[in-house]
């Protein structure tokens, strides 16, 4: 069975992370996301995997060239412009073979068991199977109720409370007979959920939800990037470090220097080549990516650090995201969901808080910010 990735989208609300970087390939614990999405799927056999990109295309093919090191095949279509969810997989048909496919939405985080849901999908000779999951505040999702035999009795987009009979959501997971595709018009904006789907069960197609309770996250904001950072250093969900465990839950990579009375306690992980002084203090669920320096004093608490970020002295950064290659000078505090963007220079005694977003290449002279 071949899978279709749908990783074309700009990652607006995750900006300005996605400013230089795709979302897709934001790193989840120093390897990009898509990587441990592929490894993901590959874990249940599926192996033949197409990739439907957007914007930044050259970073995925760079990063995966053809998916031999991944043990997959990949093939790569580019979108010259958005074609919503199913047009996409509209416009890569002629690589689809005559049966079932899946589909994916490339920016979720989950522990869906592909396995069993591709048998449920046999076994339910179904013409659309689509992967559902429970979250508490439905009305951000579209809900699908279904009746006791998992077969879809309608779609719900976002509804008000008053509507909700179930919280049952879309998990963007799908298998999908190709003779579907012929529903679909080429070449326009067509999405699967107010287009395909409804269309489908009105004409009489059997669509059924696979209902899984697995581990899911939509990686749409800083702070459910964070989350996913914070689950997985928790054991929420399965994940392949790359770091080597050197003490309980604590990993660390490869010539990276660091005292051991400066990890407070696990879980965390600091990447390769790392400086970390020794007076410095690197609390748990903290993530550090590769070449980072962080300086004399400073504290580092539930935070992401991409590639080769530089921290000063007597710095406090807690909750937050630091892009690639930032500098944050001395006796900076970063706080609550706060995002610093790529090659970003903060200077001294400036405080960021309360979700504050510096920009890409953006330099903050000092005690500019008190936020």
């Amino acid at each position: 069975m071949k899978a279709v990735i749908l990783a074309g989208g700009f990652g607006t609300r995750i900006r300005p992370l996605t400013c230089l970087n795709p979302k897709p390939m934001l790193p989840l614990v120093n390897k990009p996301f898509m990587h441990n999405f592929i490894s993901w799927i590959k874990s249940h056999g599926i192996k033949d995997i197409i990739l439907s990109i957007g914007y930044l295309p050259k970073v995925f093919e760079e990063y995966f060239k053809n998916g031999e090191s991944l043990g997959v095949n990949i093939n790569y279509i580019t979108e010259e412009e958005p074609l919503g969810t199913c047009g996409a997989v509209k416009n890569l048909e002629n690589l689809l073979e005559n049966d079932s496919f899946m589909v994916f939405n490339g920016d979720v985080l989950s522990a869906i068991n592909l396995t069993d849901m591709i048998k449920f999908h046999k076994d339910k000779k179904s013409d659309i199977t689509i992967a559902l999951t429970p979250v508490e505040d439905p009305t951000s999702y579209g809900l699908v109720p279904i009746d006791e035999d998992g077969r879809v009795e309608k779609f719900l987009e976002k509804p008000s409370w008053d509507e909700i009979t179930t919280n049952l959501i879309n998990a963007g997971t799908y298998i999908i007979e190709r003779n579907l595709l012929e529903l679909v018009p080429q070449g326009d904006n067509y999405s699967f959920e107010r287009g395909l789907f409804p269309n489908a069960l009105e004409i009489g197609y059997k669509i059924f939800g696979f209902v899984s309770n697995a581990y899911w996250l939509d990686l749409g904001t800083p702070a459910k990037y964070l989350q996913a950072h914070h689950d997985i250093l928790n054991g929420r969900i399965k994940f392949d470090f790359r770091e080597k465990e050197i003490f309980n839950h604590i990993r660390i990579g490869e010539n990276t220097n660091y005292h051991k009375e400066s990890l407070l306690s696990s879980p965390l992980v600091i990447g390769n080549n790392c400086q970390i002084d020794n007076s410095a203090v690197i609390s748990p669920l903290t993530v550090i990516g590769n070449n980072c320096i962080i300086g004399a004093g400073s504290s580092i608490n539930g935070s992401v650090l991409f590639d080769g970020v530089k921290i000063g002295k007597n710095c406090i950064i807690k909750d937050s995201i630091i892009s690639y290659n930032a500098a944050i000078k001395d006796k900076v505090i970063i706080e609550n969901n706060s995002v610093v963007g790529d090659n970003a220079e903060i200077g001294n005694n400036n405080i960021l808080k309360n979700h504050i977003k510096i920009n890409v290449d953006a330099k903050i002279k000092d005690g500019e910010i008190f936020f």
